[in-house]
């Protein structure tokens, strides 16, 4: 089995600081929870990278535990992460973001 490195852009770790931030308003501790959740999806990648379908350019992967979508690429031994959205925003705006 081909096992990848894992590589999360800077834009895909401010998306994952403003996500943070956003639930820890919701709730305590909410933020860190997401945060555990959303590693656990990412480590993941690096067995199953190039499974998911693409949209816009990129691999699509749906977080287990919260509406968000991690788009990624493949490049040698990379799974590049290049967004972790929000699902539930305008797919206009997702596009508009991964361009």
């Amino acid at each position: 089995m081909k096992s990848y490195i894992l590589f999360i852009s800077e834009l895909a770790q401010e998306d994952l600081k403003n996500a943070k931030s956003f639930y820890d308003e919701q709730a305590e501790n909410l933020g860190d929870y997401f945060i555990d959740s959303l590693l656990v999806d990412l480590e993941s990648l690096q067995f199953y990278a190039g499974i998911h379908e693409q949209h816009f350019g990129y691999y699509k992967m749906l977080a287990k535990r919260f509406p968000f979508t991690i788009y990624y690429d493949l490049e040698n031994e990379f799974a590049i992460v290049h967004a972790i959205l929000d699902s539930r925003q305008n797919p206009l705006n997702i596009e508009t973001r991964l361009k």
